[in-house]
């Protein structure tokens, strides 16, 4: 054995596969592998997607809301120029527009004002999921392992034991951690018995892309209506993302609309800021619901993004909060393995969880409290809310703290968050 291994390695007669095994290789999962590359810790990472060669734009490419603080995270990863050089992928939230349909309250935030040069980014899917790919397959001491889905899974005192069908082999691969990033619908999670608390809103996310007559000029829309938020966020093109929440009956009858009473039916709730819409994309729809878990870690195991959390998409929160958790993860990694500790040391995770606890809580707080508060009719409720959104407006303070809310600015952020390299 190498004198140079760490403690806890040179009481082993036989080394595990690897140091980190990461269960999901889709933006957060890929990220975390990005990040811990080079770190001198052994990567593994287990992605289900075949790989596949880009495909060209459409219109109909799914886009993800990028805070700006989730743009020091790519810029710190090396992985920020190669999305601006996708220029069509990449849309600048210039100034966000908050309203409540029917009623007088409304709020503006501004990206000059916040003195940034933007409050967020629109991001396609696509680009991403492509640019983040390459760059995971060129990352020192990490392994893609694609496609490839997990068998089984069992944890003993040293280490974690995977079974994973790889290309139709059955591989069985040891790891001192597990890092559960498969989605919302964990299987690692499930398989390891941890529990889930779900609060189901009883509404549905209808997603489309829309054209509109008049230039979007990176403004976003956030308008809360008596069914629930519609956002229209800029893409390229002057296209808009849309996110319409909506009851299930009321999202199952608009999907089947044919293209022209279903912009009808979005103009009747947007209003015409944007002047007409003139086109509309294929459209999808998926529930919502707050789901909260019971453990982020255990001994062998830290759960990371959706698999650990998942999100109302009101004021577009959830792949940041993923993506906040991938910086903090990896940061405690490093700092474990300079100790030369145990990356699956209970104690080394719960530094994680500890550190991410009051992130995911006010998150999670925030968006699910402006769901309930926006979905209330009664009277004076109303009232106070349409008063509270002129406060923000009129209030610098009050707006201060909301921008660096949204942003992904609050609180005691990771290296990565404020920019700077893990090491």
């Amino acid at each position: 054995m190498e004198a140079s291994w760490p403690s806890w390695k040179l009481g082993l007669l036989m080394q595990p596969d690897y140091d980190v095994l990461i269960i999901g290789g889709g933006m957060v999962g890929a990220s975390l592998g990005i990040a811990l590359g080079g770190s001198g810790l052994r990567i593994g990472v287990i992605e289900s997607v075949p790989y596949g060669d880009v495909r060209q734009p459409s219109y109909d490419d799914r886009t993800i809301a990028l805070a700006y603080g989730s743009k020091r995270i790519f810029s710190a990863l090396g992985v920020w120029e190669s999305l601006q050089a996708a220029a069509a992928g990449v849309t600048a939230i210039k100034r966000i527009h908050v309203s409540d349909r029917g009623h007088f309250g409304f709020t503006r935030l501004d990206a000059a004002a916040a003195g940034v040069e933007a409050l967020g980014y629109v991001v396609e899917n696509r680009v991403l999921g492509a640019v983040l790919n390459a760059r995971l397959r060129v990352t020192s001491e990490t392994a893609l392992l694609q496609p490839a889905t997990l068998t089984s899974i069992d944890f003993s005192v040293d280490c974690a034991s995977v079974v994973i069908d790889h290309e139709g082999i059955i591989k069985r691969l040891t790891t001192r951690l597990v890092v559960a990033a498969d989605g919302g619908d964990s299987a690692v999670r499930a398989a390891s018995g941890i529990a889930v608390r779900r609060i189901n809103y009883g509404q549905t996310a209808v997603v489309t892309n829309v054209s509109a007559e008049r230039a979007h000029e990176g403004t976003a829309f956030e308008r809360f209506t008596a069914d629930g938020p519609l956002a229209l966020l800029p893409m390229s093109e002057n296209r808009c993302s849309v996110v319409w929440s909506l009851p299930p009956d009321q999202a199952e009858a608009v999907l089947a609309l044919p293209d022209a009473p279903f912009l009808e039916r979005l103009q009747d709730s947007f209003g015409e800021r944007l002047g007409r819409f003139t086109k509309v994309g294929t459209r999808r729809s998926y529930a919502l619901a707050l789901t909260r878990v019971a453990e982020h870690v255990r001994a062998r195991l830290a759960l990371i993004g959706n698999a650990a959390h998942t999100l109302h998409p009101v004021a577009g929160q959830g792949f940041n909060l993923g993506l906040r958790d991938v910086a903090a993860l990896a940061q405690v990694l490093v700092e474990a393995r300079r100790r030369s500790d145990d990356p699956g040391a209970v104690d080394v995770l719960r530094t994680y969880a500890d550190w991410r606890r009051r992130d995911n809580l006010a998150v999670s707080s925030f968006t699910d409290g402006l769901v309930r508060l926006f979905s209330n009719s009664f009277a004076p409720l109303v009232v106070m809310r349409n008063l509270g959104l002129v406060a923000v407006d009129l209030v610098p303070g009050i707006k201060r703290g909301l921008v660096h809310r949204t942003m992904g600015l609050a609180g005691r952020l990771p290296r990565l968050a404020r920019g700077l390299p893990l090491f």
